[in-house]
């Protein structure tokens, strides 16, 4: 009996191992190339898209390895580690709100042309501008081609950062910028609306006419840029851009289990729950059972549940309320 039991699985048995050996030679990663002749095929292909000579070999100069900081740095997004409530405590600070005001009546009368010709309410382009610089305060400190170089050699995004340095490299070749100003995060975001190279090649203005789309320095063109952004992005002019919903913890309940993640519009949002929804256009409010009514309307907003936001729309909806 055993000797037909092995008879029998020896062919399988012989099978079985050919087809591992042969899986883990095909789902086996190929071994990346040296960071100096991924760098060489760079060059080569950089000028073979018509970018110049001299542009790409002052660019790529220096560039000997990958920056071992932009790695780190891709591994622990604040957003990817910080939870919602943490991440909106840390950025909407007291500081940051009051120099907000400070900058919107500064640049008012700038940011009223801007959001008159784009359909963009001013506020929103100066609450943008806020969130990705500080008010123009901080854009960025890293040189963005040998930050995208890193990126586009390591093997986690690298498809997409590629893409993003050739840009890079093109927008200097346009001249809108030199290489030693062309600096922003460790990610590439570059200037003061911290665009992606792909972004700034779709979205920047040059809104004062000086033939540079100047998002780094020159105000009508970073609020230009942070509006044509958002049009481009479907921004329907004497819309906002969210609600404050106030709903009961059952609905709420119901809203978690049955309502997709991304709901199209907030009228199909509320179609879906099973009592009225108060809108209004500030934040969305979650009630806490274990709160009183009294407790809960004075909770800091920083502090509220915020899961439904995305369920809710936090997109450009019209101003009216649904039931």
């Amino acid at each position: 009996m055993r000797t037909r039991t092995r008879v029998y699985n020896q062919p399988v048995r012989g099978l079985v191992f050919a087809l591992t050996l042969l899986a883990g030679h095909i789902f086996q990663p190929e071994a990346r190339p040296a960071f100096s002749e991924w760098l060489e095929a760079v060059r080569q292909e950089a000028l073979s898209r018509g970018i110049r000579q001299d542009i790409v070999d002052k660019a790529l100069a220096g560039i000997d390895e990958p920056v071992p900081v932009i790695l780190e740095r891709d591994r622990a997004q604040a957003e990817a580690v910080l939870a919602l409530e943490s991440y909106l405590k840390r950025v909407l600070t007291k500081k940051r709100i009051k120099l907000g005001r400070e900058r919107y009546t500064e640049n008012r009368e700038l940011l009223e042309q801007v959001g008159a010709r784009y359909g963009v309410p001013p506020r929103i382009i100066a609450a943008i501008w806020g969130v990705e610089s500080s008010f123009g305060r901080f854009s960025g400190i890293r040189p963005t081609i040998a930050a995208l170089a890193t990126l586009a050699w390591d093997p986690r995004r690298s498809t997409f950062f590629r893409g993003e340095l050739f840009d890079a490299l093109e927008i200097l070749n346009r001249g809108d910028i030199d290489l030693e100003n062309m600096k922003g995060s460790w990610a590439g975001a570059m200037g003061q609306v911290q665009f992606m190279p792909s972004s700034y090649l779709k979205f920047a203005e040059d809104f004062d006419g000086d033939g540079r789309k100047d998002i780094w320095s020159t105000p009508g063109d970073v609020f230009a840029s942070i509006a044509n952004y958002l049009k481009g992005h479907g921004w329907k002019s004497g819309q906002t851009w969210g609600r404050e919903v106030s709903i009961p913890a059952s609905t709420l309940r119901g809203i978690r289990a049955n309502v997709p993640y991304r709901a199209r519009s907030v009228n199909s949002w509320c179609m879906r729950t099973t009592t009225r929804c108060s809108i209004t256009t500030a934040r969305i409010r979650m009630p806490s059972a274990s709160r009183s009514s009294a407790t809960r309307s004075h909770r800091p907003p920083a502090r509220r549940e915020r899961r439904v936001t995305r369920r809710a729309g936090a997109s450009n909806h019209p101003e009216r309320p649904c039931s």
